[in-house]
């Protein structure tokens, strides 16, 4: 592990130079916030379908977005950013040659999108505070919910990859990623759905990303956010045990 915290540091010694990249990501769900969160949410007021009628619709979406921040940052940086390492620029073939083996290149690329989408969402969750739509303290746990969330997605998105043969691949990434992002309870609870469309928003792993920073957002905080915690880190993990034997042939073929 300590050499895979070479590769977080390569790459931290990288960012210092494109902050900007990084501060895109928090302006985003900024952005959709203000929008959706306080321009659709003075027409929509309180939310449907919720135990307490005193939430606001700004509060509702805040923690969906921070959970968003945190997906799109961790996949982004390793889909993306591990296939061009792997197919153009050819870093992580220099990278093996050196004592770096292909598990430290594995571990070391999902710690950092980790903390690059730990990062977004501690960003937006300042945001959200200032603004006023901290509707209970226990928003703070969103922090390390977030860090869950970012290893689910870098892990996935370091195996995804794998998958891809070349820049056209990445619309398929997006055909998955948008409609998750617009049905996965982002906008409204799962309730609005007829069961079985539940079954199936339930089974996605950005539905458990927001159930994880929503609820104690909300003030909820419990036992029932362990399925959702024991979901994203199962996800996690399943990634990298798909990504480490394929990324060890890619490169030691």
């Amino acid at each position: 592990m300590t050499r895979a915290l070479l590769l977080v540091e390569r790459n931290l010694m990288i960012y210092r130079y494109t902050w900007a990249m990084l501060a895109a990501e928090v302006l985003e769900p900024v952005l959709y916030l203000l929008s959706i969160g306080v321009g659709v949410g003075a027409l929509v007021g309180s939310v449907p379908g919720l135990d307490d009628p005193g939430i606001t619709y700004a509060q509702f979406v805040a923690p969906a977005l921070l959970a968003t921040a945190a997906m799109n940052g961790a996949m982004n940086e390793t889909s993306f950013g591990a296939f061009f390492k792997l197919r153009f620029e050819r870093t992580y073939d220099t990278m093996v040659t050196t004592p770096l083996t292909v598990r430290d290149i594995a571990l070391g690329e999902t710690a950092w999108a980790l903390l690059r989408g730990a990062f977004a969402s501690g960003g937006f969750l300042a945001i959200v505070a200032v603004l006023g739509y901290a509707r209970s303290p226990w928003i703070l746990l969103a922090v390390p919910g977030a860090a869950v969330v970012g290893f689910a997605f870098a892990a996935a998105g370091l195996a995804v990859a794998t998958f891809l043969r070349n820049t056209h691949d990445f619309q398929l990434i997006q055909l998955v990623m948008l409609p998750m992002f617009l049905f996965a309870t982002t906008f409204f609870p799962v309730s609005v759905y007829p069961r079985p469309v539940q079954v199936f928003v339930e089974c996605l792993p950005l539905y458990h990303a927001i159930q994880l920073l929503r609820e104690p957002a909300l003030g909820h905080v419990g036992l029932a956010l362990l399925p959702s915690l024991a979901y994203l880190l199962a996800f996690g993990a399943l990634s990298l045990v798909i990504a480490l034997p394929r990324l060890r042939r890619a490169l030691l073929a």
